[in-house]
């Protein structure tokens, strides 16, 4: 890696935390600067603008959260297995976050809600990627005799993602972790008496 591409990678990952913080609008250039040691010029050469900045910061925090759910799922073939690993990505969020802040795709999504609409369609696309992610594994379970064959991918991937995403959300809110707890037991209940196959 360059030293150029060093540096880019450096503004990347200090820009992720801040936008993740603070938002779009709320992430002053004086914070950029603050948190990357850079001054504006600095900033400037490598990227032209902060919409560029910010997206570069979104895709790198998405790949963070992807890192985490990649490794939770690696080695389990089961599909309970796997969607139960997924849930444990969320035990340590608010204490232990991929990027300082929390969820990248509930923080954004809420952020750039009609303001921002390239950080949206980036919010979106990731929030498709986890779906599809979630559709996959469902619907492996069920050829696989490992889930209920009455049951509709697309209709638990909407089931964990707004389960999770809204505790994530309440947790935050009062700075307390009963509330993603419950969420995450609910929901691992939920995977094993309702949509797993009894063995």
């Amino acid at each position: 890696m360059s030293k150029a591409e060093r540096t880019r990678a450096h503004i990347v990952e200090n820009a992720a935390a801040v936008f993740n913080q603070r938002g779009y609008a709320g992430a002053s250039m004086a914070d950029l600067m603050a948190a990357t040691g850079l001054k504006k010029g600095g900033l400037y050469n490598h990227f032209r603008s902060k919409d560029e900045l910010a997206l570069a910061a979104f895709d790198y925090a998405i790949e963070q959260m992807q890192q985490r759910f990649r490794g939770a799922i690696a080695h389990r073939r089961h599909a309970t297995d796997r969607l139960i690993a997924m849930l444990r990505v969320y035990e340590h969020m608010l204490d232990q976050p991929p990027i300082a802040g929390g969820c990248p795709i509930l923080n954004t999504a809420v952020d750039s809600d009609d303001t921002h609409p390239a950080l949206q369609a980036k919010a979106q696309a990731a929030m498709d990627g986890w779906r599809r992610l979630i559709i996959r594994i469902v619907n492996k379970g069920i050829a696989r005799g490992e889930l209920s064959a009455n049951i509709h991918a697309d209709t638990v991937a909407t089931v964990l993602i707004s389960t999770i995403e809204g505790s994530v959300m309440m947790s935050k809110l009062y700075n307390d972790t009963t509330y993603i707890q419950q969420a995450l037991n609910h929901l691992k209940d939920y995977i094993q008496t309702q949509l797993a196959v009894p063995s």
